[in-house]
């Protein structure tokens, strides 16, 4: 058996502005069980990245441990690529942003690596509003040892093995936005449709942007009882919007049908227009949104789309007022003043 996807393709593949076709996007073929959530939300990066004709070996991807964390393995193998150790990739991606603010950052992650051993990485990464794409492939298992609960599995839930989990659940979309993230997006890897439009704002935002998408276990946690199952997301989603992502300078032909309508500027030109269904929702209020995400929980209903988003927050690189060259490319007269500069400094400690 080979995991190595085989070289030949259809001649007549459609190709994007780069002249580059889709599969120059793919990675290695997934090991995952077969039905995975996060084989289509591996899927959805391929199509979000073709679409946004992005330059694969200008987006670095970062993972730590877990099932979540070996799909970088399977999308983008022309990109640049990190796995970390469990619960620790925040902290390679702050550093390696840090050092190349040129690059496109997109972190993977899983409930057991963010919502359990990684929590103090996420909130940091989240409190500096470090410039990456946060995606969690939330299943409220551990797929890797036998799935066991996660910290995402929802109270009164039943396992496969039919214990029934008495901890209430830790919501990372909420938690997110509790701690001033300032693009906070929640899906299901079953709707493409929606994930994908998600994925390409995300990408485009500038600062922390976390989806966190619910991404059934098939072979541990998609069973009656689980509140993660493909059924019971099904059953309960409740949308904020139908949305599009629209790229800069490019004409809108999307339709929709009637209703209120807003569409979010983003910081580069480019935009999202969203086709409101949430009541009483707004995504540039924050606590328009935490309500709204709250009230949907509050009614046994799983919020998806785009929560809440802010265009103004200054990013990490802006906060500290860093160089705009990547550090490998500073010359060794700017990295060595000389004397008198130091001085200088010195004398301004004063």
């Amino acid at each position: 058996m080979t995991y190595i996807r085989p070289k030949f393709r259809h001649p007549e593949l459609p190709k994007n502005k780069l002249g580059y076709s889709v599969d120059f996007y793919e990675g290695a073929l997934s090991t995952l069980c077969a039905g995975c959530g996060h084989d289509s939300i591996s899927a959805a990066v391929v199509e979000a990245c073709f679409d946004l004709n992005i330059e694969p070996h200008r987006l670095a991807k970062l993972s730590g441990i877990g099932c979540s964390s070996k799909t970088p393995a399977y999308f983008l193998s022309n990109s640049h690529g990190f796995n970390s150790v469990h619960g620790r990739m925040p902290s390679v991606a702050t550093g390696a942003n840090l050092a190349n603010r040129d690059l496109i950052y997109f972190g993977v992650s899983g409930d057991g690596d963010t919502a359990s051993i990684g929590m103090g990485q996420f909130v940091h990464a989240i409190r500096r509003n470090l410039n990456m794409v946060y995606i969690v492939m939330n299943n409220g298992c551990y797929g890797l040892t036998k799935g066991q609960d996660s910290a995402t599995a929802d109270e009164g839930s039943k396992s496969k093995a039919g214990s029934v989990n008495p901890f209430q659940a830790i919501d990372l979309a909420s938690l997110s936005l509790e701690l001033g993230a300032g693009f906070v997006a929640q899906s299901f890897s079953g709707d493409k449709k929606q994930l994908i439009p998600l994925i390409k704002a995300a990408i485009n935002h500038r600062g922390f942007a976390f989806i966190n998408v619910i991404s059934p276990c098939v072979t541990f946690n998609n069973n009656p009882g689980s509140t993660k199952s493909y059924d019971f997301v099904r059953q309960h989603v409740e949308a904020t919007a139908t949305l599009d992502f629209v790229p800069e300078m490019e004409e809108i032909t999307t339709n929709y049908n009637e209703g209120s309508t807003q569409q979010v500027k983003m910081h580069d030109g480019s935009s999202i227009r969203l086709h409101k269904i949430a009541q009483d929702w707004d995504p540039q209020n924050r606590i328009s949104a935490i309500n709204a995400i709250q009230k949907a929980r509050s009614e046994g209903e799983i919020l998806t789309g785009l929560i809440y988003i802010d265009e103004e927050l200054g990013e990490l690189h802006e906060v500290l007022q860093t160089t705009d060259t990547p550090l490998n490319q500073l010359t060794e007269e700017v990295l060595c003043p000389g004397s008198e500069a130091l001085s200088e400094i010195n004398a301004g400690l004063r």
